[in-house]
């Protein structure tokens, strides 16, 4: 969640969010119209393209040096890409193609899964297990896990009643969010084994079509934006099983006691008392707008990122600590000369007093990263979850040197 990348109808963007008052192009490339797929492989110069002139054709280029590295075409209309520092994933409407990056040699092929009309499907970034998840039905929300590294099925899991919408893996790929179409409640599994670990109620009145579903990097958080204008974040609490044992207080007592007495309650009963409310929250002013959401470290801070589908980035504060209303502290213009959109005053939400996000919005200087446990500047790993480096690479692939990925002729 470092840099973002659009697609236009003259061609592609690449943006750098270093910071949030200055929005950096990177690159802009009008070589191929109507691009409605851009994939870049994290910070390098690795970007997967996608035109609606050649929709069943995939182009592999190295932007900084206007090289294309090679292209595929395959039997129909490219849906969705997803890439990590070892695989290249391409999802069709009823089968997926799987691809060693080094080399773009095709690995496996996937045939005759369900009907997957939005090419949904999710990739670990996690280069060391290459987890895949995608639909194991079209009328019910089954998933199939499947292990990119070994090219094996892992487990399926029976996740939701009907069909899915949404699936993400946090950055170490030990776990996996969903939604179905209903988009009332997302569920968060363990990986590889499938258990339940948290499940979240996103609304119980109306029916919404979930578009975007994200970890924050240390997977402290994650956020669900809709079709609505609320973006809902929660937050996933220590499991109680993995808790100390708690002293012996009244409040640590009848917590226990309410617990054992959902044992006895109809099912669904004790379910919704499992669920919990969204952690915080953001109203946008726009709704019926697709939009797609991060949770990323800016300036050393938390910041939730939206871009909506007419062409604007919204940065918002988030308080890790009490959640709330999120508030909202720069918008920027993806579709104009590439520099940033100034404020308006009714651009803003009145902040409420004292409040934390309220705070740092008005903060001429950067509080220490200390005071943000759960953060890092780099938004890495915690808690000793390290991700392996790349298994040719010697640190970030650049893809700078010409070994790193070589020109492959199709």
């Amino acid at each position: 969640c470092s840099s973002l990348a659009i697609g236009t109808t003259t061609g592609y963007r690449l943006f750098s969010l270093s910071s949030v008052e200055q929005l950096d192009q990177v690159h802009e490339s009008n070589e191929i119209p109507d691009v409605y797929i851009v994939e870049r492989l994290f910070s390098s110069s690795l970007v997967v393209v996608v035109s609606h002139a050649k929709p069943q054709q995939m182009n592999v280029y190295h932007f900084k040096k206007g090289t294309e590295i090679c292209n595929y075409s395959y039997s129909s209309n490219i849906l969705s890409i997803r890439l990590n520092r070892q695989r290249l994933v391409v999802c069709l409407e009823e089968s997926i193609y799987i691809h060693n990056i080094k080399d773009m040699k095709l690995l496996k092929t996937i045939l005759d899964t369900p009907p997957n009309t939005t090419g949904l499907c999710a990739l670990s970034i996690n280069h060391a297990n290459s987890y895949l998840a995608y639909p194991g039905s079209a009328t019910s929300g089954e998933i199939v896990l499947y292990d990119g590294n070994t090219l094996k099925t892992a487990c399926t899991i029976p996740a939701h009643d009907g069909p899915l919408a949404a699936l993400a893996f946090n950055s170490t790929g030990s776990k996996l969010a969903s939604a179905s179409e209903k988009g009332t409640v997302i569920r968060v599994f363990s990986i590889p084994g499938g258990q339940k670990l948290y499940e979240f109620r996103r609304g119980m009145k109306r029916y919404v079509n979930i578009s975007s579903l994200v970890f924050s990097m240390d997977s402290q958080f994650l956020c669900a934006s809709s079709n609505t204008e609320t973006v809902h974040i929660f937050k996933l609490e220590h499991l109680s099983d993995s808790r100390p044992e708690e002293p012996p207080t009244w409040s640590g007592y009848m917590g226990k006691m309410f617990q054992a007495a959902t044992n006895y309650l109809p099912a669904q009963v004790s379910g919704m008392m499992n669920q919990d409310r969204a952690f915080a929250t953001v109203r946008l002013n726009i709704s019926g707008q697709r939009n797609i959401c991060a949770l990323s470290t800016i300036q050393k801070l938390p910041r939730l990122l939206v871009t909506t589908s007419d062409g604007h980035l919204y940065i918002y504060n988030l308080d890790p600590q009490d959640g709330g209303e999120c508030v909202l502290i720069k918008k920027h213009s993806l579709l104009g000369s590439g520099k940033m959109e100034e404020n308006k005053e009714n651009d803003l939400r009145p902040p409420l007093p004292q409040s934390y996000a309220a705070t740092v919005a008005r903060q001429s200087t950067v509080p220490s990263t200390s005071t943000m446990p759960g953060y890092s500047e780099d938004g890495g790993a915690l808690r000793g979850e390290v991700i392996p480096e790349h298994e040719f690479a010697t640190g970030p692939v650049c893809l700078d040197d010409e070994n790193e990925f070589p020109p492959v002729s199709i």
